[in-house]
């Protein structure tokens, strides 16, 4: 089985594709164990001597789908794919607004979840702490500035893939491919295109 980590917020398009990747993966049987981190991108770009976005997070328009995520993760884990493919899908092929309530109760109740019972958590401490801890864990053991960051061991790498996946096959291959050359070639720092080809 291998075992790594992957960082999200949903508000970026390129978290949406690595993610559907990995989704798609599990769903088509891929031997993962996968854990998903939300890390909030507000917090990232907080500026010096500003506040954190963990003392006002009804301010930061990322942290109230992370919370919901969290909830469902701990709470709902039969349910977590699927709410976490509708947050990205509600955002980014339907260009909706995830510190809408209501745009959040219909993906959960999408996916079989108590919509209301869900909120009300997300809406406590316990669930910003889950997302906090989280955050703070990836960016101070593996130095994570963004998403996504696939984790395996002590490695960290932001991986930007440009497509989502045809189906379940090509999604396994695609992760697989990336964690094999995090693993396997350690020696490679950075590649990266000069230009995107389209």
């Amino acid at each position: 089985m291998t075992t790594f980590a992957v960082t999200y917020d949903y508000r970026c398009p390129f978290a949406r594709i690595a993610h559907l990747h990995v989704v798609a993966g599990l769903e088509a049987g891929a031997d993962w164990n996968v854990t998903f981190l939300p890390f909030s991108l507000g917090q990232v770009h907080v500026e010096e001597g500003q506040p954190s976005v963990w003392d006002a997070p009804d301010k930061d328009s990322g942290l109230l789908a992370l919370r919901v995520s969290a909830v469902v993760r701990e709470r709902h884990p039969d349910a977590f794919l699927a709410v976490h493919r509708g947050l990205f899908e509600a955002r980014h092929t339907d260009g909706a607004d995830l510190r809408d309530p209501e745009v959040i109760s219909a993906v959960l109740s999408d996916a079989g979840v108590d919509a209301a019972a869900v909120l009300e958590e997300a809406n406590g401490a316990e669930a910003l702490d889950m997302v906090r801890a989280d955050h703070d864990r990836a960016a101070d053991d593996n130095r994570v500035w963004g998403v996504p960051t696939f984790v395996v061991d002590e490695n960290a790498v932001f991986v930007r893939l440009m497509a989502a996946p045809a189906d379940g096959a090509d999604a396994t291959r695609t992760v697989e491919r990336v964690i094999d050359m995090m693993a396997g070639w350690p020696e490679l720092n950075e590649f990266k295109h000069t230009s995107v080809r389209r």
